[in-house]
C-alpha cells in the first residue's frame, strides 16, 4: 500500500515482521564492513554480556526503512531524518516487529513525523523518530 500526503492521518500506523537469520547478519557485515566479532564470532560473543552473537543495531534499524518505504507512507517517500535509541540486543533467530506511527503532519512542506518502534516479543529493542517527505 502507498499513501499520499492527503491520506495520512495522525495515529495511522503500519507494521512489518522479519526474523533475523545468521545469513542476514553475515550479509550486513559483508556489505557494510562492520565485522565486529560480537556479531560474527560465537566464541567472542560468549565472553561479552550478550553471551551469544547479536544482530547489528543498524540492521535492525534498517527494518524501519523497510516499513516506511513499503508500508507507511510507502513507495515514493523520501527519508530525511531518523533518531535512534538501541534499547536491547536482537539475537539471531529473533522476530522483529517494526511499527511506524504518524505523529505529526506539516502540510506546507509535505512532511510527516513518524514514531518508529522495533520490538521482539513485545519488548522495545529500537525506538526513534523519522521525518519523511512525500511527493
Amino acid at each position: 500500500m502507498s499513501y499520499s500526503f492527503e491520506e495520512l492521518t495522525l495515529g495511522l500506523s503500519a507494521s512489518i515482521e522479519k526474523t533475523v537469520t545468521e545469513d542476514d547478519v553475515h550479509t550486513f557485515a559483508a556489505v557494510t564492513g562492520d565485522n565486529n566479532p560480537v556479531h560474527l564470532d560465537a566464541e567472542f560473543a560468549a565472553t561479552t554480556s550478550f553471551e551469544k552473537p547479536i544482530a547489528h543495531g543498524m540492521l535492525t534499524a534498517g527494518f524501519i526503512s523497510a516499513a516506511i518505504g513499503t508500508k507507511l507512507p510507502g513507495p515514493g517517500c523520501i527519508y530525511l531524518e531518523q533518531s535512534l535509541k538501541f534499547r536491547a540486543p536482537v539475537y539471531i533467530g529473533a522476530t522483529v516487529t517494526t511499527t511506524v506511527i504518524v505523529t505529526e503532519l506539516n502540510e506546507r512542506r509535505r512532511r510527516a513525523t513518524i514514531e518508529t518502534i522495533c520490538t521482539v516479543e513485545g519488548k522495545k529493542v529500537v525506538t526513534g523518530e523519522a521525518t519523511i517527505m512525500l511527493p
